[in-house]
Parts: structure tokens; C-alpha cells; sequence
């Protein structure tokens, strides 16, 4: 090692920590966090929870600030990730990522893992990030990406079949098989309801002094006897 790399390696940490999020995502988690924990009266102000921006999910983060918060965030993410993680190459994020929309929403949720992970008061979490999240996210990265963007962002190869599933022939082709199966479920459960003709109502009895009614099938009249003086009544 020669005395400038020596220099700098004694200038620089060991290790660096994970990227704090801005004002804005911290905001958008710790009012998630009062939807959870906090008081009723709190939980009221909140609005439509179903509504509040969650991190993990980039498309629900409307306000520009926050969403430009959170882009911000997630590539010093990414940098570190490629920084504190990654030797090989082939592991590395590529400088492209906001361009695959696959990539976006994985990178927001790995960052959300991590940053969990990081506030536990355990290092359970945080071993459960390094064993599954991380690799799992690396191995699924590889299999998607494989080399395209080794060298510079490349178009989206599978670009010429999605155009050919949203034209409008393919799409009318789908609809009419939806509306086949809509008419063949109708038809298959109106046959199942309906009655058999040659079916016998079922009689029940009726209790008439709590009204209750019982279902099983009433009893068979008793047979009339006959007797000399005619039959009995």
C-alpha cells in the first residue's frame, strides 16, 4: 500500500451508516406511526389512513416535495448499498435504476426493511435483512437486468410484447373472453339454483304456539281402518 492510499484509508471510516431520510419522509413515516400508536384523538386528525403515503410505495407519495424527498433518499440508498455491500459487479446497482420501474419499487422497499431493521433495539431484524432481503433482492436484480446495463442503460426488451398486449385488437380480444366467462358462470349458476321440476316441495311444520318451524318432512298419515259401520274418522 503506498503512503496516499494509506492516507486515505486512515481519513476515511470503516464503515458508513445508512442514509437518513429528509424532513418530508420522516414526516410521511412518523405520521404512519401515530396511525398506529397514537392516541384516537391523533388517529382522527390522520384523515383517511387508506390515504397517507407510504415510503415503501413510492406511487402513493402524491406531494412533489415528498416525492422528490423520497427519489432523493433512495439513490443515497442505492449509493451506499453499491458502497457498503457490493465487491463484485455483477452486484452492483446500476446508475440507471430510476429507469426500471422494477428496480424502483424493490429499491423503496428495501430501503424501508433497512431502515426498520436499523431503529430495532435487537440486531434480529438486521440479521433478517442481511440472510433474505438483501440477497433476495441481488438474485432477483441479476435474473431481470442480466447484462443489459452493464455498460449504459438499454431499452426495454420486452417493450415490442407489451405494446402488442395493450393494442386495441388484444385488448378486445381479452374483453370478449371476459364477457364469455361472465355469461358461461351466469348460465352454470342458474342451472345449479334452479329446482328440479320433478322435485317435491318439502313440507314442514309449523309449532303454533312458539311458531317455530321444523323441517323434517311431516309424517305419513296413518292408514284408515275399516270397520263395519263404515271407515273411521
Amino acid at each position: 500500500m503506498t503512503t496516499e492510499q494509506a492516507r486515505r484509508a486512515a481519513s476515511s471510516p470503516m464503515v458508513f451508516p445508512f442514509p437518513v431520510p429528509g424532513e418530508q419522509v420522516r414526516l410521511a413515516y412518523r405520521e404512519l406511526h401515530i396511525a398506529i400508536n397514537g392516541t384516537e384523538e391523533q388517529k382522527k386528525a390522520l384523515g383517511n389512513h387508506a390515504l397517507l403515503p407510504r415510503p415503501w410505495e413510492p406511487a402513493t407519495c402524491l406531494d412533489p416535495e415528498l416525492r422528490h424527498g423520497l427519489w432523493e433518499w433512495l439513490e443515497d440508498v442505492v449509493i451506499w448499498l453499491n458502497r457498503e455491500y457490493t465487491w463484485d459487479v455483477s452486484g452492483l446497482i446500476p446508475s440507471c435504476w430510476p429507469l426500471h420501474p422494477h428496480l424502483v419499487h424493490e429499491v423503496a422497499v428495501l430501503a424501508d426493511q433497512r431502515r426498520r431493521a436499523g431503529l430495532a433495539m435487537t440486531s434480529d431484524a438486521l440479521e433478517e435483512w442481511h440472510r433474505y432481503c438483501l440477497p433476495a433482492f441481488t438474485d432477483r436484480m441479476r435474473n431481470r437486468l442480466r447484462a443489459h446495463c452493464d455498460e449504459e442503460h438499454q431499452g426495454w426488451p420486452a417493450k415490442p410484447r407489451h405494446n402488442e398486449h395493450v393494442e386495441d385488437r388484444s385488448r378486445k380480444r381479452r374483453d370478449a373472453a371476459f364477457a364469455q366467462d361472465l355469461v358461461a358462470a351466469n348460465v352454470n349458476t342458474w342451472a345449479h339454483e334452479r329446482p328440479s321440476p320433478t322435485a317435491q316441495p318439502r313440507l314442514g311444520v309449523v309449532d303454533l304456539d312458539t311458531g317455530e318451524i321444523h323441517e323434517d318432512e311431516l309424517p305419513s298419515p296413518q292408514p284408515r281402518t275399516r270397520t263395519e259401520k263404515g271407515p273411521r274418522r
